[in-house]
């Protein structure tokens, strides 16, 4: 991932079993100094209980959120792997005026016109 990834790749070390600590096969100082290693976003979860899941989404995107705001991504690249859709418009891809439009096309797909 590392070697192929793009250098701004955010990857989520995820820890699971939280609730079965008999089983337990790395500590979580043992997670938390890898990741810090391995500059990793570390959670550890408990998929019985649910307990920790939604946080990893929730700071996944906080993490993106705050990338983008830093400009830290180039939206416009797509193999960025960000797709803009109802993004504000300083982060929105230029339109390209060579491109026909959907209804010169005669498609009727009302979602991709967000109203701009």
């Amino acid at each position: 991932m590392f070697e192929n990834g793009s250098a701004r790749m955010m990857i989520v070390l995820v820890g699971n079993k939280i609730d079965d600590e008999a089983n337990r096969q790395v500590s979580w100082e043992e997670g938390q100094l890898f990741a810090k290693k391995n500059d990793l976003i570390f959670f550890e979860t408990s998929a019985k209980t649910g307990e920790n899941v939604d946080n990893i989404y929730l700071a996944s995107a906080k993490a993106v959120f705050q990338n983008i705001m830093n400009n830290s991504y180039d939206l416009s690249d797509e193999q960025v792997g960000i797709k803009p859709g109802n993004a504000p418009a300083q982060f929105k891809k230029k339109a390209n005026p060579f491109q026909k439009s959907s209804q010169a096309l005669g498609t009727n797909n009302s979602y991709l016109n967000n109203g701009d």
